[in-house]
């Protein structure tokens, strides 16, 4: 007869469970990824800033267009001309405009470097800055204030191809000449001041691709220059003795070798 078999105690009940001598799986150590929220943060905050500093210059660059004109016919106000240049004369010219801004002129022409007078100019030297492509900004000083002055100056000073001055008996605030072309104005807050200065200094295509109008109405000595040291050095006066201007000065030669 069979004996009842007694379960071996050494050996594991079987499945899950263990014996004595059965060994135990370690428990998984589950590690939580760490995010790097600082870093996350940091770049934001940079993506953010510089987002906003593009989006400032953009804006800034879209307002500095806005205002800006392709061709003399769109500022309003200007009057235009028809002189032509080459007529070279140091005696006392009477001009139909005032301030002139066309026509002949003295032999010798007002420095226009960017060039801040402070005193009415003669307008014979000034009318010769015109024919090499400067813009001579003029006003009446007595209906301007220091303050006004000192706006002028600001787009003037330093700029090559642009002379400022006062101009006695002006029948306006201030006037803007270049060759062939005239803008009045009363105010030193007009936009029209900086859209003129900047499209008419030193451009020969002042009514855009309209070449007729640019031929007979731009300046007619492109790449003459604007200095001019002796005037700078002693600036002639308008209310100087005419006949103490010289008759016959030297001066530097623009690249065609035309004064």
């Amino acid at each position: 007869m069979a004996k009842d078999r007694t379960p071996d105690k050494s050996r594991g009940t079987g499945g899950g469970g263990r014996g004595k001598s059965g060994r135990t799986r370690p428990p998984t150590q589950v590690v939580a990824q760490q995010r790097p929220w600082g870093l996350i943060a940091g770049a934001i905050v940079v993506a953010l800033f510089a987002a906003a500093v593009l989006g400032y210059a953009v804006v800034k660059v879209n307002e500095a267009n806005a205002n800006k004109v392709e061709s003399v016919e769109e500022i309003s106000g200007v009057e235009a001309f028809d002189f032509e240049g080459a007529q070279h004369d140091d005696n006392p010219i009477a001009y139909d405009e005032a301030p002139p801004v066309g026509g002949p002129h003295a032999n010798l022409w007002a420095d226009c470097t960017g060039t801040v007078y402070d005193a009415d100019i003669r307008h014979e030297n000034a009318v010769h800055s015109l024919e090499h492509g400067a813009v001579w900004i003029a006003y009446n000083p007595d209906e301007v204030s220091d303050d006004d002055v000192e706006t002028l100056s600001e787009l003037v000073d330093g700029v090559s191809g642009r002379l400022l001055a006062p101009y006695e008996g002006l029948d306006s605030p201030i006037s803007l000449q270049s060759w062939n072309h005239q803008l009045k104005v009363d105010s030193v807050d007009d936009e029209r001041i900086k859209q003129f200065a900047e499209l008419m200094t030193y451009n020969s295509q002042p009514y855009g691709d309209d070449d007729e109008l640019n031929k007979k109405r731009s300046f007619p000595e492109p790449g003459a220059t604007c200095e001019s040291p002796s005037f700078l050095a002693a600036p002639l006066l308008e209310s100087d003795d005419p006949a103490a201007a010289p008759a016959e000065e030297t001066a530097p030669a623009d690249e065609s070798g035309t004064p």
